[in-house]
């Protein structure tokens, strides 16, 4: 098969989540477990950092594998979802899988994925594992898709566990309470494995003690640790002063991931390059602070604040659920422009009216559909704005509604692309 035929024959045999949502996911790591053994147990013949959460834990991925490629580590990457190509999910060194890769994997295995019957992710998963062993990795940072506890990353023993923080997402899966979300994510832990969470959350801090406590599992609060000084923004970084705690040293970083939400994310960062280096890996300061500066560079990463153009400003960022959308208005705030426009599209597996009482009634809306299944109808996320008085046209696709929105606005004012990781990768 050549490579789009290998990913047709994906798509079309196997369940994914990203697609079709709830209908592809397993409750259990029946499938996952079936897979490695299938192929020789490749999990077990690497070093990992496990990293979980309901929001940042892409960002915080791709700035941990930047710092151990920065130090020298030949380091593997696994994220989801892909925003362009299938496989940004699958990198070393921030280089993508090549095709030809991924085309001998499927058919060397395709009959094994016949009879195990397992969804895309898992297979993927499995791909990833198979792929970083076969290439001999340093290290590998493992990011969670969906959960923890169940979710197929969580049968390898990582050397250090990072969770971001716990936010309502995804609760017709995980839970309808941050508690019962937190559980979820915190099945990542493991024996005496330290974790770091980013974020003090005082509903869910008991949960995570207790889980650590059971395992005997060194656990840390990055927030505790680290306290931010200043911030400022300058040029094309966040610049960021900060005090660790523990040693009284101040430290000052420039980061090329703009969105202030990123601070959080990087004080969990910090925290667990230092559990790193308690398990013997060698980062020297300076190493981090050069990565920082080149994340997306050094990784690839896209949609996270992500300047698309200038005059008028155009903006994508991938946040989606409430604690995403708080955000990107909070970060809106540091712009100076005469009027909003709001390019929107979401996915109808969520409860859309809570991201929707967030949003500014003084701004355009140009409410449009995602090219997934499991996105929203531009007219009925039109309809449900209204009853919050947010105005707007809709448009079939996210390309007609940019385009629509660029004819419209000034060269003073701003549109922002976001609502969904797929409206954004519509644009890119």
């Amino acid at each position: 098969m050549t490579y789009p035929q290998t990913l047709d024959y994906l798509f079309s045999k196997l369940p994914m989540y990203q697609r079709i949502g709830s209908a592809a996911y397993k409750a259990n790591l029946d499938n996952t477990i079936a897979i490695c053994n299938a192929l020789g147990n490749p999990e077990k013949k690497l070093k990992y950092v496990h990293v979980a959460g309901t929001n940042g834990k892409g960002s915080s991925s791709h700035m941990l594998a930047a710092v151990l490629q920065q130090a020298g580590y030949k380091t593997g990457l696994y994220t989801s979802p892909h925003l362009v190509d299938f496989r940004e999910r699958i990198k070393i060194n921030g280089k993508m899988i090549a095709k030809a890769d991924v085309v001998k994997f499927v058919e060397n295995y395709k009959d094994v994925f016949e009879k195990i019957e397992p969804s895309f992710f898992e297979w993927t998963v499995g791909l990833a594992f198979h792929y970083f062993a076969q290439q001999e990795v340093d290290v590998v940072v493992l990011e969670v898709g969906l959960g923890g506890r169940l979710d197929s990353t969580n049968v390898v023993n990582p050397v250090a566990c990072l969770i971001t923080n716990i936010g309502y997402d995804h609760m017709n899966l995980l839970g309808d309470t941050l508690q019962k979300i937190a559980t979820e994510k915190a099945g990542i832990i493991k024996t005496k494995t330290p974790v770091t969470i980013s974020q003090t959350q005082l509903e869910v801090i008991s949960v995570f003690n207790d889980t650590a406590k059971g395992l005997k599992a060194p656990i840390e609060f990055a927030d505790k640790n680290y306290k931010i000084i200043s911030t400022s923004h300058q040029k094309q970084f966040l610049c960021v002063e900060i005090l660790h705690k523990k040693t009284n040293t101040k430290y000052q970083y420039h980061l090329d991931l703009q969105g202030s939400y990123q601070i959080k994310n990087l004080m969990g960062v910090l925290n667990t390059i230092e559990h790193l280096k308690q398990k013997g890996f060698l980062i020297e300061d300076s190493m981090i602070d050069q990565a920082l500066q080149q994340v997306q560079k050094t990784t690839g990463l896209q949609g996270r604040w992500q300047i698309i153009q200038e005059k008028p400003l155009v903006i994508a960022d991938t946040g989606h659920n409430e604690d995403g959308i708080t955000e990107v208005l909070e970060n809106l705030k540091r712009y100076e422009f005469k009027k909003l426009h709001f390019v929107l599209g979401v996915v109808n597996d969520k409860d859309v009216s809570k991201i929707l009482k967030l949003l500014p009634k003084d701004a355009t809306y140009y409410f449009c559909k995602a090219s997934i299944p499991r996105a929203l109808d531009e007219n009925e996320l039109a309809s449900q704005a209204k009853k919050v008085k947010l105005l707007g046209k809709a448009y079939k696709t996210v390309s007609e509604a940019l385009v629509a929105a660029k004819k419209q606005a000034k060269s003073s004012d701003l549109i922002f692309v976001g609502g969904s990781t797929f409206t954004v990768a519509d644009i890119l």
